[in-house]
């Protein structure tokens, strides 16, 4: 067991240049990385996540480590929990998202699933995880680490690694290559725009992606 207390977390002006970013962007601009499988969904749509992370590894039966972690968190954290696809149990529900809120928690994201769905939701508490279910967990096991580098639902996530999530699902993205990726990120996003006018103009994805030595191999002309 080992727990940290605290991390290098990346300069606020960074984690804010992510706000405006996409996971789907970001996971793209890195190479096609980082992006967390598709059981790892917003509890809710609409919600949105974007903050650095604070790791924890615990489960998949008890969730003492995660009540450690909220209180080594800072204001606009990420909690990432690695609970081992656990699916049987909520180790989550509506006193850690209380506490979360009242600790000013950015979101949760967990490999696993919550409890009180509904007032979570009440609460505006951004989640995403593998979905709901209503059997609790112990407290009594000592087991798991804190702040540590862990692997959530197959990504490796280290503490202060920049989290963003969306309706369409969660990107991790390293916290050394942050500045690189929000760079590409946002020429990505300079090439799209350019796409979109030609769209509007009247050109068809064929032409605007350079489609067609594509459709010639495969003998199809248009």
């Amino acid at each position: 067991m080992t727990v940290i207390h605290d991390f290098a977390r990346p300069a606020q002006d960074l984690i804010d240049a992510f706000r405006s970013q996409s996971p789907a962007t970001l996971h793209e601009a890195m190479g096609k990385k980082g992006a967390l499988p598709f059981p790892i969904k917003p509890l809710y749509p609409g919600m949105r996540v974007c903050g650095p992370a604070v790791t924890v590894s615990c489960g998949p039966t008890d969730n003492l480590m995660i009540h450690v972690a909220m209180t080594l968190t800072k204001p606009g954290d990420v909690l990432v929990v690695d609970f081992k696809g656990m699916t049987e149990a909520g180790p989550w529900g509506d006193v850690l998202t209380a506490s979360a809120l009242q600790r000013g928690l950015a979101g949760l994201v967990i490999d696993g699933c919550v409890r009180d769905a509904a007032a979570i939701r009440e609460m505006g508490f951004p989640v995403f995880c593998r979905g709901t279910n209503m059997k609790g967990t112990t407290k009594s096991q000592p087991a798991g680490d804190v702040n540590t580098t862990i692997v959530c639902a197959g990504v490796i996530v280290s503490p202060g690694d920049i989290v963003v999530g969306d309706d369409d699902g969660v990107v991790v993205v390293p916290q050394a290559e942050a500045a690189a990726t929000l760079a590409k990120a946002d020429e990505r996003e300079r090439i799209e725009a350019a796409f979109r006018e030609k769209l509007n103009a009247g050109q068809t994805t064929v032409d605007v992606l350079d489609l067609k030595p594509y459709l010639a191999k495969a003998g199809i002309m248009l």
